[in-house]
């Protein structure tokens, strides 16, 4: 697996983006001032991740998606360190990421060394157009989570 930055044309991920986050005009709020990176498997594109600098500790980790086929085989786990190699190497000191309170999503990250920090209430209800279903479950609140770097 190889992770390449893409600075530009990043719409053109959309349908994995659209794995991470289902609505188009959400991933909008952040595709553009965010970086962009994209794991191949030789010239296959198996995931994408999007991180966003909150300040000069904190980069935020807006999308991370991985192709349905390459899921559950250690790939996610692999990008996220790399990624963190990369906020370190930019002096940030903690990654954060929210998602929905999804047991499999949360298992995920907490398996790779990030803690729940916080809570936003609603925030799935008030910002889609839509219900966002995961593993049978309607989300409602974000759920943050961090991980020192």
């Amino acid at each position: 697996m190889q992770l390449k930055w893409i600075p530009t044309d990043k719409k053109r991920f959309l349908p994995l983006l659209l794995l991470a986050d289902e609505q188009e005009s959400m991933i909008d709020r952040y595709l553009m001032r965010g970086t962009m990176y994209a794991a191949y498997e030789g010239e296959e594109v198996i995931g994408v991740a999007v991180l966003v600098r909150q300040s000069q500790e904190i980069y935020e980790l807006k999308n991370f998606a991985v192709a349905p086929a390459y899921q559950g085989k250690g790939i996610g786990k692999q990008i996220l360190i790399e990624l963190c190699e990369k906020c370190r190497q930019r002096s940030a000191h903690t990654m954060r990421v929210g998602t929905g309170e999804s047991p499999k999503q949360l298992a995920f990250y907490k398996a790779c060394g990030f803690t729940v920090c916080g809570r936003e209430i609603g925030f799935f209800t008030h910002n889609y157009d839509h219900p966002i279903i995961e593993d049978g479950i309607q989300l409602q609140d974000m759920i943050y989570l961090e991980k020192p770097l």
